[in-house]
């Protein structure tokens, strides 16, 4: 399970956004919709990962391994660094955590530190949605991307790997609560595809 006992009371316990709308640049809104996937696991060497420590409105420690997380990620649709999105693991009731990181600055391939981030936190199948509603709120402090899948052809796919930390919470969309992000580390993919040579750096996912 991806979080404690005393956590999933608190999730079952409260309904808090009356509508998953758009906040911050990485929201879930269907213009720019985090890509999914629709099967397990993250990635297929096994090596994915997300943890997370939140504390405000719920306390949740979050630690979810390769097998428990569906991931996908790319360019952000304003061409500003890359967005990571990960989702647990579907619970019997349809409720489920999907993290959403945009990391500005990020570029194919390459490393960086100190780097800005959106973050968006949606608890699936509960209507409740936060966001930082901007990239000054949390930094990852480190990221490294390493090459995986097939060298060649026009798709390229990237194991990264990032940690961080947020200074302010993130807000619910229509009411008071928040949520601070601690601390969050976490390894999933992003890809990239150039069509008939040209759009570089489109996720494969998206049309």
């Amino acid at each position: 399970m991806y979080l404690a006992a005393a956590s999933l009371a608190v999730i079952v316990g409260v309904d808090g956004v009356a509508g998953a709308g758009a906040v911050g640049a990485d929201a879930a809104r269907p213009a720019e919709a985090p890509p999914t996937n629709t099967h397990l696991p993250c990635l297929a060497a096994g090596n994915g990962y997300l943890r997370a420590h939140i504390r405000g409105s719920m306390n949740l420690d979050i630690d979810l391994h390769n097998f428990e997380l569906e991931c996908d990620g790319g360019p952000r649709p304003n061409g500003s660094g890359i967005r990571v999105s990960f989702a647990g693991p579907i619970r019997s009731d349809g409720r489920r955590l999907r993290m959403v990181f945009g990391v500005t600055t990020a570029t194919e391939g390459a490393a960086g530190r100190e780097l800005p981030t959106n973050l968006t936190v949606i608890f699936e199948g509960e209507q409740r949605l936060f966001g930082t509603l901007g990239d000054d709120k949390c930094t990852v402090d480190q990221l490294t991307q390493e090459r995986v899948g097939a060298l060649g052809g026009p798709v390229r796919t990237y194991r990264v790997i990032a940690r961080g930390f947020c200074i302010a919470p993130a807000k619910a969309l229509n009411n008071e609560q928040t949520l601070l992000v601690n601390s969050f580390d976490f390894a999933g993919r992003v890809t990239f595809e150039d069509l008939d040579g040209a759009d570089v750096g489109k996720p494969a996912s998206q049309e």
